[in-house]
């Protein structure tokens, strides 16, 4: 083979192009946890953000971890909610739908524009990790807070 080929070749392989990606890694524990507001959460709730929105993703990743009785207030998303719980059980309602039971290991899509809240079971603590993606610069639309009674009913 040609030896200016060959060192040809191996300059493009070892350049770093101009804006080339990297692999970003969040270390456990260095994301600092913060108390939910109480303008968005019902109850004790904790929450970690793990990944800020990027030019690629246009999402957002969290870890919100619910005390029993704990919850969202009702809230939509522009552009959709993964949630995958990762410990307890929970409950999750649309609104004019009945309230839903989620457990460790469940995936839930919730898409845009549909009204809801999730949170810890009125017994069990839950935490899941919440992928919020943006339309625009806005990834979620907080509404009024859940009333026990809604809460409490099946």
């Amino acid at each position: 083979m040609n030896k200016k080929i060959v060192a040809a070749t191996l300059g493009v392989l070892s350049a770093t192009p101009a804006g080339a990606q990297t692999i970003e890694i969040v270390a456990n524990g260095s994301p600092k946890s913060a108390p939910g507001s109480s303008q968005y959460f019902g109850g004790h709730a904790v929450v970690t953000p793990l990944l800020a929105p990027n030019e690629t993703t246009k999402a957002s990743l969290g870890l919100v971890t619910f005390s029993p009785g704990a919850r969202t207030a009702w809230h939509t998303h522009p552009a959709g909610q993964l949630l995958i719980v990762s410990a307890g059980q929970g409950w999750l309602q649309q609104e004019g739908q009945e309230r839903r039971t989620i457990n460790a290991g469940d995936v839930v899509w919730i898409p845009a524009g549909v009204k809801h809240w999730h949170g810890a079971t009125a017994t069990s603590p839950m935490s899941h990790y919440a992928m919020t993606y943006f339309a625009g610069d806005k990834n979620v639309d907080w509404m009024e807070q859940v009333a026990d009674k809604q809460y409490e009913a099946p």
